[in-house]
C-alpha cells in the first residue's frame, strides 16, 4: 500500500501549475471586476439597497403591471429562493407589495409601491455615477465591447 503514495516527484502536475496563470482565468478576472462594481455599488446606492433589490425593484418598476415571483426571477436571472428572499426584504421596507393573483389564486404576484417607484426615480442618477465609476478604466469603444462580450456569455 505504501507504494500507492503519491509522489509529487513523478507528477507533471507542477507543470500544469507552473502553466496555469490566475490573473488570465475568466472566472477570477470577472469576480475582480465584480468585486470593483460591488464596492462601487455599496458606497454610492441610496437606502441601502443591494444589486440585486435595486435590479429586482427597476424591473417591476419598469413593469407595465403587477409579475409573478416566478417571472421576476427570471426577468433579472435569478433562481426561486434568491427571488423569494429579495422580494420579502423589499416588501419588509416597503418598496414592493404583494398580493394573490386575481386569475391563479394559488400564486402571488409582485409590485412596486409608490415608495419603490419613487426610491428607483432618485437611483438613476447614482446608477450612472456607478456605471461610470465601474466602467471608467476603459474607453467608450471597450465599453460597448464588453458589455456584447458579456452578454455572449450569459
Amino acid at each position: 500500500m505504501d507504494d500507492m503514495k503519491h509522489d509529487p516527484s513523478n507528477d507533471s502536475s507542477g507543470d500544469a501549475i507552473e502553466a496555469y496563470v490566475l490573473d488570465e482565468q475568466i472566472g477570477y478576472a470577472l469576480r475582480k471586476a465584480n468585486q470593483r462594481h460591488m464596492t462601487i455599488f455599496g458606497e454610492k446606492m441610496l437606502d441601502g439597497l443591494t444589486p440585486t433589490q435595486f435590479s429586482a425593484l427597476f424591473r417591476l418598476v419598469e413593469s407595465p403591471g403587477p409579475q409573478s415571483q416566478n417571472a421576476l426571477g427570471r426577468s433579472v436571472a435569478m433562481d426561486a429562493a434568491t427571488i423569494k428572499g429579495v422580494v420579502n426584504r423589499l416588501e419588509a421596507r416597503g418598496l414592493v407589495m404583494s398580493r394573490k393573483d386575481e386569475v391563479d389564486r394559488r400564486r402571488y404576484v409582485i409590485e412596486a409601491t409608490a415608495k419603490g417607484r419613487e426610491l428607483i426615480k432618485a437611483a438613476m442618477p447614482v446608477m450612472a455615477e456607478i456605471t461610470e465609476a465601474t466602467m471608467a478604466p476603459l474607453t467608450v469603444a471597450e465599453r460597448r465591447t464588453i458589455l456584447r462580450l458579456l452578454a455572449k456569455l450569459s
